[in-house]
């Protein structure tokens, strides 16, 4: 490992939990064992994604409370919940109910923004107050003041036999602190930071910020280097702030032929949209990583972005078979976790 790579302190991965619409339970019971398996295998967390009207987890709380009671010891995260979809003071009732239930292994991590495809989907979601609708940082600061226990209501006491509670009942003092923040860009960085929130870096930034505008085109390490320091330098907790990244990682050791000439053409079909910044929004997107744990070590290493985090949540491809997911988790947590420095959990 070169001298200026953190050794890897904690070991994740990221799910879809796709789903078939005529079978909705079996796809949801895969993304469980996967879970299960992930514990078993000594991963230190395990991701969930959010997708709204699509054949993907749609209530990740409602998967993590499951999850939280078939294991003991394994973190379970969001990454993320677009609050554009939720009500603040709700969605901290939901997340500090399965914080206590999974015994304090809750990391949330959300996102702000307008939702997608916003004007088709207003009037079911919003039909009142769709042109009224807040989507900025203040959305994500109002859950955070719920979750770390400042005062919902000027109410609280008894009325007649029920007690009442001016801050969100149950209380989890412990949750404030693993809260995320999904961010790709420079100011989602800083404010974050700010905020007192830990960071989810992923595969997919705005290109802006050192490499951008350049004769090689902006270089996505570099962006997501830069946005790691920004966060850092604008939180409380300096260069100790936590970060995670985020990457497709694809690790070969123990695949079948037909399994790595799958990932080979999953990753080339993905790779032309790494080369230049897409749409408007100029999102730069980083190359798959396939192949065996040791190249893929030696690439993670020259990694600008990676030699500064020591927290991992690698996203598992979208559309792979239930087995392949269990090679690639063996292969992350077995050879690629120790390639990167990471030392084994106690048993």
């Amino acid at each position: 490992m070169p001298p200026t790579s953190r050794p890897l302190r904690k070991l994740g991965f990221l799910t879809i939990g796709l789903f078939d619409e005529a079978d909705p339970r079996r796809g949801h019971e895969s993304t469980l064992e996967i879970i299960e398996l992930g514990e078993r295998l000594g991963f230190d967390s395990a991701w969930v994604r959010h997708r709204h009207l699509q054949y993907g987890i749609s209530s990740p709380v409602a998967v993590l409370a499951a999850a939280s009671q078939r294991t003991s010891r394994i973190e379970l995260g969001t990454a993320v919940i677009p609050l554009g979809w939720e009500n603040p003071l709700r969605l901290a009732e939901d997340l500090a109910t399965v914080d206590v239930l999974s015994g304090g292994r809750l990391n949330p991590g959300v996102s702000v923004g307008p939702p997608m495809h916003y004007d088709r989907v207003k009037e079911a979601l919003y039909a009142e107050t769709a042109d009224a609708e807040d989507f900025g940082y203040e959305r994500a600061r109002r859950l955070l003041d719920f979750v770390r226990g400042k005062p919902a209501t000027d109410f609280s006491g008894v009325e007649g036999f029920e007690v009442f509670s001016d801050r969100v009942q149950p209380h989890s003092p412990g949750l404030g602190g693993r809260m995320w923040y999904g961010g790709g860009s420079l100011r989602s960085a800083r404010w974050a930071g700010e905020h007192g929130m830990n960071f989810l870096t992923s595969s997919v930034v705005k290109a802006e910020g050192p490499g951008d505008g350049t004769d090689a085109g902006p270089d996505f390490a570099e962006i997501q280097l830069s946005h790691i320091r920004t966060f850092r330098a604008h939180h409380p907790d300096g260069d100790d702030a936590r970060v995670s990244q985020g990457l497709v990682v694809i690790p070969t050791d123990s695949a079948t032929p037909a399994q790595r000439a799958k990932y080979e053409k999953y990753a080339a079909k993905r790779t032309p949209r790494t080369t230049a910044p897409q749409g408007p929004a100029r999102l730069l997107f980083a190359p798959d990583l396939v192949g065996t744990s040791a190249d893929i070590a030696e690439r993670l290493h020259a990694h600008a972005a990676f030699r500064e985090v020591d927290e991992v949540a690698f996203a598992l491809p979208f559309t792979f078979e239930h087995e392949d997911y269990v090679q690639i988790l063996t292969d992350l947590a077995t050879r690629l976790g120790p390639a990167l420095g990471r030392q084994s959990p106690a048993a």
